[in-house]
Formats: structure tokens, sequence, C-alpha cells
């Protein structure tokens, strides 16, 4: 069931994402994969509102259901953001990141505007869905946990939060999966190798804090595209450009104490885990305009 609704959230993705068929596309002409499953997917992230019977405490219900263990937490001050990281109950299976942005941080008007949608919400809509259907999750994720938005509410919490003019658009879709480079052929296997391999067939990059985001310790490496614009329409019938999703790609290096061991016999295990906050800082930047107006 847990392959079930990864592969709706996936499905829904590729479809609305076109880096993600490009990407794919360019590995496999390459000679990188020789298909799309030989991709490992280092994780899978979640935008959510920290508003009653909304945000992390009611999405991760489905995933902790399904064996995630709900691992660190992440602070975001300038973002006014909160994040987790989930472990997954299998290595075959991705890590999830889930943020929420503080509600009550923002300016009382847009405070009002979100809860002038979320409160339609009265009750924590996962308390009554049966985890143990997968096409009732798989549906619920791709539903709408409120009204569409009006164009002139959006452009309103997009001055103050571009975080919470996606998250009142997009609601639960799935913000960006992301490629595990490290197990890739010599030449790819690293972030600055990709980034260059992303380059030369034309993908745009996210250069907030450079094109590659190093955690502290140096074994943690991300780089993403930056988001499309896609066509949206708002309340009333109103067409705008907003920011899709985007791809990450991600370098985990081996832990030192598992040096010695040959390439063969890494595991995921064996490679530096979690995430870092001054990374995912950067990478978050990927929705926004600063970064979005180079694909426009």
């Amino acid at each position: 069931m847990l392959n079930d609704i990864l592969d709706g959230l996936m499905s829904r993705y590729q479809q609305r994402v076109p880096d993600v068929a490009a990407v794919i596309t360019a590995m496999i002409r390459d000679g990188l994969i020789k298909n799309a499953a030989d991709i490992e997917n280092d994780h899978i992230a979640f935008r959510t509102m920290g508003v009653p019977h909304l945000g992390v405490q009611s999405l991760e219900k489905i995933f902790l259901h399904y064996g995630y263990t709900k691992m660190d937490h992440y602070h975001f001050a300038a973002k006014k953001l909160d994040a987790w990281w989930y472990a997954p109950p299998a290595p075959q299976y991705p890590r999830i990141f889930i943020s929420e942005l503080r509600v009550s941080d923002l300016s009382k008007q847009a405070q009002d505007i979100i809860y002038s949608y979320t409160g339609d919400v009265k009750a924590d809509p996962v308390t009554t869905l049966n985890l143990d259907d997968s096409q009732a999750v798989d549906t619920f994720l791709h539903g709408g946990l409120w009204r569409t938005p009006t164009l002139a509410d959006f452009k309103v919490l997009a001055a103050e939060s571009e975080y919470a003019a996606w998250v009142i658009y997009n609601r639960y879709y799935l913000n960006h999966f992301t490629v595990s480079v490290h197990n890739l052929p010599a030449g790819y296997n690293t972030v600055a190798g990709f980034n260059t391999f992303l380059e030369k067939n034309g993908f745009i990059l996210n250069d907030a804090g450079g094109k590659i985001k190093t955690s502290p310790d140096g074994n943690l490496l991300q780089s993403a595209t930056v988001a499309r614009m896609i066509d949206a329409v708002f309340a009333g019938g109103e067409t705008y450009q907003i920011a899709g999703s985007y791809v990450e790609f991600a370098e985990r290096k081996v832990l030192p104490q598992f040096a010695h061991l040959p390439a063969s016999q890494i595991e995921r295990r064996h490679r530096r885990e979690g995430f870092e906050a001054g990374n995912a800082d950067k990478i978050f930047e990927s929705t926004y305009t600063a970064q979005t107006k180079k694909s426009s």
C-alpha cells in the first residue's frame, strides 16, 4: 500500500513537473541509468500550514501509519518555518521531509487571509481517513483541503511569504523528489559532476547560496532545479503564472568509519543521514521569484 501511495504521488508530480521526465530522459540517453526505476529517490517533500487541525501533526499521521519514524526538527527563523524529517520503514523507500509555516508569526493581514481558507477545516481530516485504504490516501493527498484562493489573496500572501502563497494554492501537492546521485556512474556521482550534466542539458539551477548547498561537515551536498512556472486558475477563473514544483539532487558521502569498505558493499546506512537546515533553507527558494524569474 505504501508503494501505491508513493506511486500516486510521483505520477501526478511527473505530469505537472516537465523537468522530471526531461531529467530522466537525459539520464537514459547518456547511459547513466537504463530506466526510471534505476533512480534512487533520496527524499520527497511536502509543505504545510501551521493552523488548527492541519499542518505537520495531521499530515505526518499518514506516514507514521506506514512505518515511518519521526526524526530531527529544523527551524528556519527568517522564513518562519519549522520542519521534520521521517526515516522510512525500509531502505528502498524515500525519506520524507515535511515543513510547516509558522502562521502565527505572520502579519495579521496574512493570518486573516490564511484562516479565511483553512478555517473551513473544522477537524483533522486524517482522523477520518481510512489509512489502510491506499486509494483513499492517494485521493486525499491530491484533493483540496480548502477552497481555491483568489488571485488577490495569493498576491498579498506572496508579498510577505512566498511559501504561504505556494501552499495556499498547491495544498499538499508534492513539492519535490530527489535524485540520489552518489550511486550513479563515475563522473556523475557527485553533485558537482551531475550539475555539469544538468546545465549541459539546459536545466536551470537554483543558485541561492551557491548552486551546491553543502553541510558544515561536508558530507551532504544538494542542488535543485528552479521551479518552472505553471498556469494556475484562481477563484473566479482568473489565470496567473505561479511557481510549480522542482527536482532536487543529493549526494550523501560515506561516513569516515566506513571509508574502508569497498564500493560494492556500501549501503544507505553507511552514508551521511538526515538533513541540514542551511542547505534546506536555500533549497526552499527554488519556488521563490528571485529564482523562478530565471526560467520564465
